[in-house]
């Protein structure tokens, strides 16, 4: 295990963990992967490349859509746990809600269950949140 300072010189050295480094590349945007895949922070899509200096991102097309508007949560996330099952792993689900409280709790279900939270699209009525299947 690696130990770094933290705080001011002469500080007690803490250990930190590989788990920690990862978590500090993964927020500054930087996580590669050992098969040399890179992941980036909520909010951006995976898709993602940078070329001459341009940025481009591919549209996600899911797999599967999950219509829970006019649904109060928990019930969008209930849905969505039930049915992630039936799309391949690395597929995306679209989950489409107009809940407030769904546009909030759906991103940090993804972060307590390991499933990236790819996006949120406006649309006329609510949101369509995108979940990629990690597992």
């Amino acid at each position: 295990m690696e130990t770094v300072s933290r705080g001011p010189p002469g500080a007690v050295r803490t250990p930190i963990s590989v788990a920690a480094r990862l978590v500090h590349r993964y927020r500054r945007g930087v996580l590669t992967g050992s098969d040399g895949r890179v992941s980036h922070p909520h909010g951006t899509m995976r898709d993602e490349t940078v070329e001459a200096g341009v940025t481009s991102a591919t549209p996600v097309t899911p797999m599967l859509t999950i219509d829970a508007l006019g649904r109060k949560c928990p019930i969008p996330i209930i849905m969505l746990a039930e049915r992630i099952r039936e799309v391949p792993i690395g597929s995306v689900i679209a989950v489409l809600a107009d809940d407030p409280a769904a546009r909030t709790d759906i991103p940090s279900w993804c972060g307590m269950k390991s499933h990236e939270f790819v996006a949120a699209t406006d649309l006329e009525r609510g949101w369509a949140l995108l979940i990629r299947r990690a597992y």
